[in-house]
């Protein structure tokens, strides 16, 4: 079981998992912190410094060498190993080298690089995140969106390369090439020899003596684009459209990560949406509920006659099949459910009290009965009406 160190830094905390998470446990866990902390998409300077954080926890938890050093006890992106102050050798300039050396001695790696050799300049890029606000109809049968992203993209000028033109990569005279330095220090354990990433060439194992102007050796610049995106007919609100490698170019000319359009469904003035279906709300006189009527009503794309029955009761709820939204996987639409609200007056004639009172005598059915005296509904109508 692994056991919490008091020391280093807390990198299952940081991406909110246990010590005993899985690879893909902790692939999840960053990929959610990631896009929720990502610069482009939440510009706080305390986001950006959480993103670093989490972005150091991935990569310590990820690498299994790394990952068994802070089970043991050690940081490996700290100077020493993470070993402070009472650790073996009594912190810096004591006898002993940090955690970190004792682990190179055993394994016969640099414990916090990796695979031995030189770091490629050329690494992937990161994903981004754009929001795309969208009208109901537009959502309910898709649109071509233009859309305006600001990513990281290849310079054009190094092709990514980051020296100038007629320029090359020069090998790093500190470390002749190998991307690391090795010194020889004194342990518990004897004389260790231990590996460091060469501080000259960052570990590249080469070096950039003309940068690119344009990019200042980063292979990459920063530009905004303008795309078109297709979004399909049915999508939701807070759904997510990927565009393959068309989020940030990475490092050296990297390829680029994917963009994300996250759906923002705007409001509608008529109906409210439920999944596939649509809901409103319609307004009906109480004589209308009670005599029954006909209404047409506007969907999204069309117009419906439906009908209302006499007695209708407040509240109740009429369905029209197949005009809600389109399922998005193509299986026909939904449904639109018209919610009616009955208005009734609230003061009364002594007309309009004798024909409510004529008509409560009635049973459902004596209706169609008592319409045929002498045009009983229509003299109703026209006492509610002001005829």
């Amino acid at each position: 079981m692994r056991t919490p160190n008091p020391v280093a830094k807390d990198y299952y905390g940081i991406l909110g998992v246990s010590r005993e998470a899985t690879d893909d446990e902790i692939k999840r866990a960053y990929r959610k912190l990631a896009r929720q902390f990502h610069p482009d998409v939440n510009p706080d300077p305390e986001a950006h410094e959480k993103f670093k954080d989490i972005n150091a926890a991935y990569e310590v938890l990820s690498d299994d060498q790394k990952r068994q050093i802070v089970d043991l006890g050690g940081d490996p992106l700290a100077p020493g190993g993470g070993v402070g102050p009472g650790g073996p050798g009594g912190g810096p300039g004591g006898p002993f080298v940090g955690f970190q050396d004792i682990m190179d001695a055993f394994f016969g790696t640099a414990a916090g690089g990796g695979n031995r050799g030189p770091r490629p300049r050329t690494r992937p890029g990161a994903d981004a995140i754009l929001r795309l606000e969208l009208d109901l109809v537009e959502t309910a049968f898709g649109v071509e969106a233009p859309i305006t992203v600001d990513t990281a993209v290849l310079c054009t000028q190094c092709s990514g390369a980051g020296t100038a033109p007629g320029t090359h990569l020069a090998t790093c005279e500190t470390c002749g090439g190998r991307g690391e330095v090795q010194s020889v220090q004194r342990t518990f354990l004897g004389q260790v020899v231990s590996s460091r990433p060469c501080s000259t060439c960052q570990g590249h194992g080469t070096v950039i003596p003309h940068p690119c102007p344009t990019c200042a050796g980063d292979g990459r610049v920063r530009t905004r684009r303008s795309l078109t995106v297709k979004i399909p007919a049915g999508v939701e609100d807070g759904m997510r459209i990927r565009l393959a490698q068309q989020g940030e170019v990475g490092p050296g000319g990297g390829t680029a990560g994917d963009l994300y359009v996250e759906i923002s469904e705007r409001p509608h003035d008529v109906y409210s949406r439920k999944g596939d279906d649509l809901h409103c709300r319609v307004t009906l006189p109480m004589t209308a509920a009670a005599l029954g009527t006909r209404l047409t009503i506007k969907t999204l794309d069309s117009e419906e006659a439906i009908e209302v029955k006499n007695g209708t009761q407040p509240a109740s709820t009429l369905r029209i099949r197949g005009k809600g939204v389109p399922h998005l996987r193509g299986q026909g639409r939904g449904d639109l459910f018209v919610h009616l609200d009955v208005k009734t007056p609230t003061k009364l004639t002594a007309d309009q009290e004798r024909m409510l009172r004529d008509f409560a005598k009635t049973r459902g059915e004596d209706v169609a009965e008592l319409s045929k005296q002498g045009g009983f509904f229509s003299r109703m109508r026209d006492a509610f009406n002001g005829h």
